[in-house]
């Protein structure tokens, strides 16, 4: 990551060593509010007693953004990278203070009031996040879309992925260890760097709190950085990808039960549901039904040995047991027994076709056969292939 050298205002000392709190706002064109929350941070410094410093990561700003947060006595960091994770990561990599506040710059939040961070974070916890929907929202502070579908639908599914008890996965303000953090090896660039710190931060077992939050309409003139459903989208992208138990795993399991269900049912006779008659139609699909939910299930597998591998997945003793359990001889046992068992079942039907001496076949009769055999065969060859895959994530880095 490429910053620019950190800087303080003319006449103004460096903050020193040892410091307790970093305040860090990124910034990007916020000439209209900068000063306003500069100086409430530092209000706070002065009368709270914590020792500290405002740290200010500019994002490219061409509005004298720079020169107003100097003027002021902040600490300036340059951030040539543009997104949202990029101001923050090279914030947090030049902060000076054991922990670091961070919030928006555009007064929608008061930089006056943050000691319930600092209490959290000096009783223990890695993470303090504010909680908007407990502390209260202002009026026009949010959009209707945002707090009415996009902040609960996304830290809804926050809490069911990471098992985070968290009810506002993306305020904005928030505290954390500085050095609990540079260790998660944080590499979000854009609006989805909010989310990754607090998956990371639950993926690691780091202890996460929150505190009410009082949210406020922001002082600009022009529209906001962020964009509804684009950044949107990027949340949720990342809250999908660092959970393949949710992802894969649990609904390629439902997909592959509810498949096998029916065509064990569908597989001896046809069913009759309020009028409707199920028969080799129905099986066809339960045939392909099964086929996708093994493949998401193996994906769940291999997609978890690369996020160990990779470090976005703790290696904890319930994934190293999943991972375990798939072990190149014992899935290839298991896909060459699928495989000659689909063999067996279509050499059956071929001896029904041959019985009629190849002629025109009965498909309510033979499709019963011919359907699963051909699932059993698939399925075989993906267990089969995806045993390689696996054992190919496994073998060692070479030396380079």
């Amino acid at each position: 990551m490429s910053t620019g050298p950190a800087t303080t205002a003319p006449g103004m000392a460096a903050a020193g060593p040892g410091l307790e709190l970093t305040i860090l706002m990124p910034c990007l064109d916020e000439a209209e509010t900068l000063a306003t929350c500069v100086r409430k941070a530092q209000a706070f410094l002065a009368g709270s007693g914590v020792q500290g410093e405002v740290l200010v990561a500019d994002n490219g700003s061409v509005d004298g953004s720079r020169e107003i947060a100097l003027a002021e006595g902040a600490r300036v960091v340059e951030v040539p990278e543009r997104g949202y994770g990029a101001a923050l990561l090279a914030g947090i990599a030049h902060a000076r203070g054991r922990f670091v506040v961070m919030g928006d710059a555009d007064d929608s939040y008061d930089f006056s009031r943050i000691m319930p961070f600092v209490e959290g974070l000096r009783g223990g916890s890695d993470l303090v996040i504010g909680n908007r929907f407990r502390g209260g929202i202002a009026k026009d502070a949010m959009p209707f879309l945002h707090r009415y579908l996009g902040n609960p639908v996304l830290s809804f599914l926050g809490r069911l992925f990471f098992g985070v008890k968290v009810g506002d996965f993306h305020c904005g303000l928030r505290g954390f260890d500085r050095d609990r953090f540079l260790a998660l090896g944080l590499a979000g660039r854009g609006m989805e760097f909010a989310s990754e710190m607090v998956v990371k931060a639950s993926l690691a077992g780091y202890r996460i709190s929150e505190v009410p939050t009082t949210l406020q309409p922001d002082g600009r003139s022009r529209a906001p950085h962020l964009r509804t459903w684009r950044d949107g989208w990027r949340h949720l992208r990342f809250l999908l990808v660092h959970s393949p138990r949710w992802l894969f795993l649990l609904p390629g399991a439902a997909l592959a039960a509810v498949g096998m269900a029916a065509m064990a049912v569908i597989g001896v006779s046809s069913v009759e549901i309020g009028g409707l008659n199920l028969d080799v139609h129905t099986l066809s699909y339960a045939g392909a039904a099964i086929v996708l939910g093994v493949q998401m299930v193996l994906f769940a597998v291999l997609t978890t040995s690369m996020g160990i591998r990779h470090g976005w997945l703790p290696a904890d003793g319930r994934r190293r047991g999943l991972l375990a359990a798939f072990t190149l001889e014992r899935c290839l046992v298991a896909a060459l027994l699928m495989f000659l068992a689909g063999v067996a079942m279509s050499l059956y039907a071929v001896y029904l076709w041959a019985e009629r001496d190849f002629g025109v076949l009965d498909p309510s009769t033979t499709m019963r056969w011919v359907i699963p055999s051909v699932t059993l065969m698939g399925v075989g060859g993906q267990v089969g292939l995806a045993a390689f895959f696996l054992e190919a994530l496994r073998l060692p880095d070479a030396a380079r």
